[in-house]
């Protein structure tokens, strides 16, 4: 679906970021985030239906797609896309907006929650874990941190090396199709991957996130010093929270759920029939989460 204008938005940050923008000024604002590797069509079957009575940004962040793509891992530390969002949000004259992140743009949602809660009024999180919950989990959990170990490979400097060998379609088809459903892309979808991939400097700056973010993910078999915060107090969210998880996802596992209500005081949470790229394999679901729950 196209139900919405692309528009190319300047930030003071530095970035330009193309935008889909949907729905009435006049409604309630709602911010949808994607995660790697995707865009905004990652909403693609969300967007409509919220558009019907929210006004709806849906940007492509940076490093992604035909968004802006800053040289240099230090661009992608989680703090530069959190000032993204918010920019985007003043330069749209947002106060106060509902926040939804699925993958890493859950983490950006967990991360602006955490720190600007003047500034997210509702969170909705799809398939992204708790910053918490995640690295604990890669110290404790064995099956977590063997289904994470491909961040260490993302991070590995040569991997742009081993995927022009294979090139960005053998990417597509070894890579990301094996674990997703491919019935719900399409070639049309396909295409439109390939094409954002293929951008120049698009596959570095995507994998900086990885190489930005301070996730320790321990090897098999590791004993690394466990880092000190995990065994201290951490704030809570104080947004109202609603959490939508794809029962089938292979990446996040299921103790990515466990001990969130402690971190997270106002929270639902909703187990849908998906995989980890819940909002186009089983968009409805996200939708009648959201409605139900009143976002």
């Amino acid at each position: 679906m196209t139900d919405f204008d692309l528009q190319r938005v300047a930030l003071p940050t530095g970035i330009e970021l193309d935008v889909a923008v949907a729905g009435d000024p006049a409604d309630p604002p709602v911010i949808l985030l994607h995660g790697f590797p995707e865009s905004h069509r990652t909403w693609r079957d969300v967007i409509p239906d919220l558009a019907r009575d929210h006004f709806v940004l849906a940007p492509d962040q940076r490093g992604f797609a035909r968004s802006s793509k800053p040289e240099g891992v230090e661009h992608y530390a989680p703090d530069r896309p959190v000032a993204d969002l918010l920019a985007l949000a003043d330069r749209f004259g947002i106060d106060r907006f509902t926040l939804v992140g699925h993958d890493w743009g859950g983490a950006i949602a967990w991360m602006a929650a955490l720190q600007h809660r003047d500034r997210v009024a509702k969170l909705v999180i799809v398939n992204a874990p708790h910053p918490f919950v995640f690295q604990k989990s890669l110290f404790d959990d064995a099956e977590q941190r063997a289904s994470s170990q491909y961040i260490t490979a993302f991070r590995n400097p040569g991997f742009e090396t081993f995927v022009a060998g294979i090139g960005i379609d053998g990417f597509y088809d070894k890579s990301f199709a094996p674990h997703v459903d491919t019935s719900k892309v399409g070639a049309e979808e396909r295409a439109t991957y390939i094409d954002q991939w293929s951008q120049p400097g698009a596959l570095t700056a995507m994998l900086n996130w990885y190489r930005a973010s301070a996730v320790i993910v321990p090897g098999i078999g590791e004993t690394p010093e466990r880092p000190a915060f995990l065994d201290g107090p951490f704030p809570p969210v104080v947004p109202p929270t609603l959490v939508i998880w794809g029962l089938r996802d292979t990446a996040l596992r299921p103790v990515q759920l466990e001990g969130l209500g402690a971190l997270v005081p106002d929270l639902t949470v909703v187990k849908v029939d998906a995989g980890h790229f819940v909002p186009w394999e089983n968009g409805p679901a996200v939708v009648q989460a959201m409605r139900d729950w009143g976002a």
